[in-house]
């Protein structure tokens, strides 16, 4: 793996990629430290640290994930690159339900861009609401115990924290385009792992806080290696799993050439929903407790408790909505329909499945019995933080790294960098990180 690296900074092209990348990502981590105006950063940095097992309960605390805590000290990419991905994931659910947004996705690369051009629109929609309600929570010392968050409130502040967030998720969402240009891996994608990687510091020093005050034995972090190698490993597992479908291509004679007659396969994932199942059941299972922070009312701030992670109806709840969204997810990407009259049309064929309605039945059967065994999968490594912090008595901030959202992007991020990098190197036919061959680059 070492020669593969030091081989990467061989090829220019490459080395350019390489160094632009990683140039981009410093200058959004720099931008991570950089304060909104108006903010009193120790106060909120105090209070999000007495509260810091909440922040793995809210959606804050998911914002906070993404934005590789810029949430917590309210600097300029507070809101990260969240906005974009709702709007994304916003844009791809209507496209499966409005025919017109259907009919221009359907255009090829000019369609793309179209859609691309919908979805930063949505994305400052997005920000400007999302920045404006946290200017208001901000404003009110009664949502920070007392601590006085700003200094000078009135919409004067609002609009200045509305410019100032919205902004900065412009820029962000500008830097992993240029990444995506001009740079190695997927841009958007590229940021978010940025963001959760800086977080390996504080758990780490977190994990040395518990040793020193004997909280924790020493003997437990080789118990957590040996379960971070499992996960890993079977997030990787998971994650390039497919079922392969045998296809046949009858032959035609178009005049004197012969088309066709060849064998190939339909590629269909066991994890095709992936961390956006997850994404889906967190913004709905942690929408009562957020709205509790807002409203100071007992018996609904009761209510909301039971729906806190660490709860056994919490973890139910959750791990049924991950099921659920892996299904929804897989339904509206996933058409056999439309993939059966594809096949007809061009004169392929399932080898012992006749074409039309007998093929989309065959790959409706297929996929729902192997897409029960990817949601358990990911219902399971969501869950499996809340197990390790219960059992190890360890913090969230470093069981958050034994599951959940944040290891199957870091995850997935890295294969498909590895697998582009990959094919650079074997383009100038040097070794790459894999020797027994190139690995499949994750669904994006």
């Amino acid at each position: 793996m070492l020669s593969a690296l030091v081989n990467s900074f061989k090829i220019p092209d490459l080395k350019k990629r390489l160094i632009f990348t990683l140039t981009l990502i410093a200058v959004y981590r720099i931008g991570c430290y950089i304060p909104t105006p108006g903010i009193n950063g120790s106060a909120l940095a105090d209070f999000f640290s007495r509260i810091a097992k909440a922040q793995g309960g809210t959606l804050l605390g998911i914002i906070n994930m993404f934005s590789g805590g810029a949430m917590e000290r309210l600097t300029i990419f507070a809101l990260g690159i969240m906005p974009y991905i709702s709007a994304s994931i916003i844009l791809q659910l209507l496209t499966a339900v409005i025919p017109a947004l259907e009919k221009i996705s359907k255009e090829g690369r000019a369609g793309y861009e179209k859609i691309n051009q919908y979805t930063r629109f949505s994305t400052v929609a997005l920000s400007i609401v999302q920045s404006f309600f946290i200017a208001l929570w901000l404003e009110n010392p009664a949502h920070f115990e007392g601590l006085r968050i700003v200094a000078f409130p009135g919409w004067g502040f609002r609009i200045l924290t509305v410019l100032t967030l919205t902004t900065g998720t412009i820029f962000i969402m500008w830097l992993g385009e240029q990444i995506q240009e001009r740079g190695i891996g997927n841009g958007i994608s590229l940021v978010i792992t940025a963001g959760i990687i800086s977080r390996i510091p504080a758990a780490l020093n977190q994990l040395r806080i518990l040793i020193t005050q004997k909280q924790t034995q020493p003997f437990v972090l080789l118990v957590m290696m040996v379960f971070l190698t499992g996960v890993v490993f079977a997030v990787i597992m998971v994650t390039q799993g497919q079922r392969k479908i045998p296809v046949q291509y009858a032959r035609r004679i178009v005049g004197r050439k012969i088309y066709g007659g060849q064998s190939t396969y339909i590629p269909l994932k066991v994890d095709t929903a992936g961390v956006i199942a997850i994404i889906f059941a967190q913004s709905i299972i942690l929408f009562p407790a957020t709205i509790a922070t807002f409203i100071p009312n007992p018996t609904f701030q009761s209510w909301a408790q039971g729906l806190v992670r660490g709860h056994l109806l919490y973890t139910v709840v959750y791990a049924a909505l991950i099921i659920f969204f892996c299904y929804f997810y897989t339904a509206i990407v996933f058409n056999p329909i439309d993939l059966s009259d594809n096949m007809k049309k061009y004169g392929g064929f399932i080898p012992g499945i006749r074409p039309g309605t007998p093929t989309s039945d065959f790959l409706n059967y297929v996929m729902t019995r192997i897409t029960l065994a990817g949601a358990i999968f990911i219902a399971f490594i969501a869950i499996f933080p809340d197990f390790i912090m219960a059992w190890l008595k360890i913090p969230y901030i470093v069981a958050s790294f034994f599951g959940g959202t944040g290891i199957l992007i870091v995850v997935g991020v890295m294969l498909d960098t590895i697998k582009q990098i990959e094919s650079h190197l074997s383009m100038h036919h040097y070794e790459g990180f894999i020797k027994a061959g190139s690995i499949r680059g994750r669904r994006a």
